[in-house]
This record gives structure tokens, sequence and C-alpha cells, in this order.
């Protein structure tokens, strides 16, 4: 049995307390306890709560004591906390993650010190820009937490991102949900004019792509890498645009690009994708190191997919 990751609240001696329960090798739910408040607060109020000290006034968000332990063990008190504040350090970025967070990367695992607070909240952060990368926050950040749509009372109900991409009619709104930002239209980089370089290597290198496509359709393994995927993806690149389209194990490239895309790359230049398939780079380090830019973030999948490739062929012995 799979069962369905989800939480429920129970109601003991008057008292609400949230449990939830994970898939892992064996089944088995476990209460949120006395932290169950700041839970269902997330799930259902769209509210942060803090435990403040009556005494000596320290906010510690989440909330994870009871007592003030400089206080004597004064019983602390909760309260709720705005959703804005500044990154404590930067957070490292998670481009391969387990089972558990495989559909959520790339994503950053940092701390914010959210307004009012006298310790960290631990949080992932995105972007709407875009892919994320290392250089988008920092420490100082200033960002706003955003909660999930679809909420069970577990710490990734929240997720923070700057709060310059957040238009300015919103970012005083309370318990804003990912569905109020706009994941769909980032702005895309710039690209210089192309010159008599650039197009050459974009030909050159279209050329290199239409041969790995090839040898994608004689390699059953690079099948296995693209089989029940279906893209579209439109490539523009300082010397010309090309377009990849993925259909269940199959690779097809084509000059120019097509209406409707699932998303869009664009590189500083085209030799990135000769490197890809030299063995030179990959196209995640490309991104990495902002070469190469995707238009959503979910598609980093795709990019997975796509860097398999050449070491499936070579395998093969295609």
């Amino acid at each position: 049995m799979v069962p369905e990751i989800e939480s429920e609240v129970l109601e003991v001696r008057g008292e609400r307390y949230l449990q939830s329960n994970e898939s892992m090798f064996t089944f088995y739910k476990r209460t949120k306890g006395e932290f169950s408040p700041y839970f269902l607060a997330l799930k259902e109020r769209k509210v942060i709560l803090g435990a403040k000290c009556p005494k000596c006034k320290l906010v510690r968000v989440p909330p994870f004591v009871l007592f003030c332990p400089e206080c004597d063990f004064e019983p602390i008190e909760l309260v709720e906390m705005p959703d804005t504040g500044v990154m404590n350090s930067t957070p490292p970025v998670t481009y391969f993650a387990h089972s558990l967070f495989e559909h959520q990367v790339p994503f950053g695992r940092g701390r914010v010190l959210l307004d009012g607070a006298d310790t960290a909240l631990p949080i992932h952060v995105y972007t709407t820009k875009g892919v994320l990368t290392p250089r988008i926050f920092r420490r100082g950040t200033r960002v706003k937490v955003i909660f999930r749509e679809n909420r069970v009372g577990k710490p990734t109900d929240i997720f923070a991102v700057p709060i310059a991409e957040i238009p300015r009619e919103k970012q005083n709104v309370r318990g804003l949900q990912e569905s109020a930002l706009d994941w769909e239209s980032p702005v895309e980089p710039e690209l210089p004019t192309p010159d008599v370089e650039a197009k050459k290597i974009y030909h050159s290198t279209l050329l290199q792509l239409k041969k790995m496509a090839s040898l994608v359709a004689q390699s059953e393994r690079a099948q296995k890498d693209l089989a029940g995927w279906k893209r579209r993806i439109n490539v523009k690149t300082s010397g010309g645009c090309f377009t990849l389209l993925i259909d269940d194990g199959k690779l097809d490239v084509q000059e120019g690009e097509v209406k409707g895309p699932d998303f869009i790359m664009v590189a500083k230049h085209p030799a990135i994708f000769s490197d890809w398939m030299s063995f030179r780079d990959s196209l995640t380090n490309a991104i990495i190191a902002e070469r190469l830019w995707i238009s959503l973030n979910r598609e980093f999948t795709t990019v997975f997919k796509l860097d398999r490739l050449p070491r499936s062929i070579k395998r093969t012995g295609q």
C-alpha cells in the first residue's frame, strides 16, 4: 500500500492536534503534538506564528519552545508574524534531490529573519524569473513568504521569493498564495546581435544536434532517457534559433522557432550545445553559471533528461 501524503486534525480533550503521514519504506503516522498550532496556522489560516516571551520579549520563529529558557521557563505566547523579512544568509541551491523533493528542484534552502523576529525561519526559496541560480539570493535580500495552494501542515507549505519580484500592489497582501504570482512569463535575457562568427558556430552546432538526434533513434538507452516525455523547446542563441522536439523517446531538431513552446532556452553562445554534446560541459553547469537560461524552473527535469543523452549514446557505442 502506498498511501497519499496527507494530514488530519485530531481533537483530544478539547485541544486540536495536527497529524500527518509520510510514504517511505513503511507507512506511519506522527503527530505534531504541542507544536500543532504552528502547522495548523500554516494549513488553515495562511499565518506564520512565533513564540514571544512576555518577559524578555524575545520572539522565536518557528515557535520551537513552550517556555522561555532565558526567563526561568516563563510560558511563551503565540503571536502572528509578518510574512516579510530578509535572508539571514546566502542559501545554497539544490539541483539534485531525493524522491521526496525531486519534483521541486531547483530550490534554495535558507533562513529568513521575519520582521520582528529574533530567530530565523528555515524555508525553501524560489524565483519567478525563470530557473533559480545561486546569484539571485544573498544575505540581506528582502523576501516575502508565499503559501502553497495545497497545504497539509508541513514546513514546505511555504516558500520565499524576492519581494522585488512581486507586483507592488501585492507586496502587502497577507497570506499570498503561489497562484497570485506570474510564473509563466519571465523576462528573457537579451542577446547580442548575431555576428559572422556566431552564425558560423550556430550552423555547425545545428548539424551536430541533428546528427545526435539520429543517433538517439539508434540507441535504446538514449530513447529510455526520453521515454514518456513530450516537450517543444525553443532555443535562442546569439547565432540563431532552433527547436528541440522531444516525443516519447524521440528527438528532433528543427531550425527556427515553433509557436506555443512548452518553454524557452536562451544561450549566450551556441557553442554551449557543442560543449554539451562533446562532454566538455553539461547544460546543468551552463545554467548554474548563467550561460544558459530557461523560462520555467520546473523544466529543470527536462534538462536532466537532455544531459543524459550524450553519455547514453556513447555507452551504446553509437
